[in-house]
């Protein structure tokens, strides 16, 4: 392993580059599929709720996505060994926004 500073950056870059490619690509596959599954739920639901057989509690949805929105607000301080990888943590980031944005 090299002690060189500049190539052990360039590798840090390179690879976290490739793995926030492969990472934000394989999300955006997996968030598309589970929004066709959370729509088509929604759509059954809808459907059951029209034909009568069920009846959907829309205060009780309304106080557990408040509760949720509540807890992400609630987010701890960021901890110190994040900052230790930053040219990794940046090129990860910007590799998975391309993964993202291609998948």
């Amino acid at each position: 392993m090299s002690t060189d500073p500049i190539a052990s950056a360039a590798t840090q870059l390179g690879f976290g580059t490739v793995v926030g490619f492969a990472v934000g690509y394989a999300a955006k596959k997996i968030v598309k599929l589970l929004l066709i599954f959370l729509g088509l739920f929604f759509v059954a639901l809808q459907y059951l709720s029209f034909q009568g057989f069920i009846t959907i509690n829309y205060q009780k949805f309304q106080q557990i996505f408040e509760a949720l929105a509540g807890r992400a607000m609630d987010a701890p301080p960021t901890p110190a060994f994040i900052t230790a990888g930053i040219p990794f943590y940046g090129s990860f980031a910007l590799g998975f926004a391309l993964g993202f944005k291609k998948g």
